[in-house]
């Protein structure tokens, strides 16, 4: 199946039932208690986000502030964006059994389009003795037809537990934890979030022989100057509100919930990305919003082979996340790029929506610092 674009949905919730030290929601002092909101019904958001209204099959990853499967309307809202054809990646904890109970009494046909991103807190659940229920929940999951994988925040406290964590990985899965890179939100640069240096820190971690690991950290703090097609094949979206934008680092300029008959937006970046760095290039550049650059499928960063031979992600899954965006888009020619360049700016001003309550928190925080 062509893959058209990537769609990331922020789920509205940020609290939690872990409280990991690294945790960017802790650091930046963003924890809320109470519900997540949502406006529109799983079935309306389903319809706005169709195949035919996004022009194809897309890849959505389901991500919230906190515990993204707290909303108890969460397993509603993923059926639905399965009803549509999609692939949905799942960022989760692995702890809320219930919620893994209701996702599997969907139909397999859905199931086989859904993957799970199970967030390895090792530290956190072995303290509340949770590490049963996490693994047994991972099984669940694969057992009937979801694809998985396991991700692991490799934190300086966790250097002496190195040899546990890849000896219950391979018991309970088959294969090690792919390991992210952990950043410090509250530097401007979002630096490393480590004490030791940039050396020390890769030859560290280099034992669990991560594809994410290695390409996060070779992207990490370079700024990337080529024309970049988020916006066009991409999207940023609050499930809670429809606000929309290009990616993470832009602000938002439509809304795609309030009229589901309208057309999308789609247009790109370009060469304007406001953050330091891609610091979510592990997905973003490895699906190809920038065609150019030579990186991982986002199978490779995702799967893992296990000691049996069988894999985290099935062959479907699989298919899907090893595509690039510009297989099924257009890619522009360089006059093309030249003549937006210069309508950028306008287009910028008259469009974007500003978030005053999240500017305002920002420069209140930046001021104390």
């Amino acid at each position: 199946m062509e893959i058209k674009r990537l769609l990331v949905i922020n789920v509205p919730i940020k609290n939690c039932n872990l409280k990991c030290k690294y945790c960017y929601i802790s650091a930046l002092d963003e924890c809320e208690k109470g519900p997540a909101v949502f406006r529109y019904s799983p079935q309306h958001v389903g319809e706005c986000l169709s195949k035919k209204r996004l022009g194809g099959c897309c890849i959505i990853n389901l991500t919230g502030g906190g515990e993204t499967l707290i909303p108890k309307e969460m397993p509603k809202y993923i059926y639905e964006l399965l009803k549509q054809g999609h692939f949905l990646e799942v960022v989760t904890n692995g702890t809320l059994t219930n919620r893994f109970d209701e996702i599997m009494q969907f139909p397999r046909e859905l199931l086989s389009h859904l993957e799970f991103k199970f967030s390895f807190h090792y530290a956190e659940l072995k303290r509340l003795g949770w590490l049963k229920r996490y693994f047994s929940n991972v099984r669940k999951m694969r057992d009937c037809g979801c694809s998985f994988t396991i991700e692991l925040m490799p934190y300086d406290e966790l250097l002496n537990d190195m040899d546990d964590i890849i000896a219950i990985c391979r018991k309970e899965l088959g294969a090690i934890c792919q390991i992210t890179v952990g950043r410090n939100d509250l530097t401007e640069k979002k630096e490393l979030l480590t004490a030791m240096s940039r050396r020390e820190y890769e030859e560290a971690w280099a034992k669990f022989q991560s594809t994410m690991f290695d390409f996060k950290l070779d992207i990490f703090q370079k700024k990337i100057e080529n024309f970049c097609y988020a916006g066009a094949w991409t999207l940023y979206i609050d499930l809670g509100t429809g606000a929309a934008k290009p990616c993470y680092g832009q602000l938002s300029n439509q809304n795609l919930f309030e009229n589901p008959k309208k057309p999308i937006v789609f247009r790109p970046v370009g060469r304007h990305c406001r953050q330091p760095y891609c610091y979510n290039g592990h997905a973003f550049l490895t699906l190809g919003v920038v065609p150019e650059l030579q990186t991982p499928t986002y199978a490779e960063i995702r799967n893992r082979v296990c000691a049996d031979g069988s894999e985290w992600l099935s062959e479907e899954v699989k298919e899907a996340f090893s595509q690039k965006l510009a297989d099924h888009n257009r890619v522009w020619s360089e006059r093309k790029k030249a003549a937006y360049e210069r309508k950028y700016c306008f287009f910028f001003l008259r469009d974007a929506i500003y978030d005053w309550k999240e500017i305002y928190q920002k420069v209140i925080r930046r001021s104390r610092k």
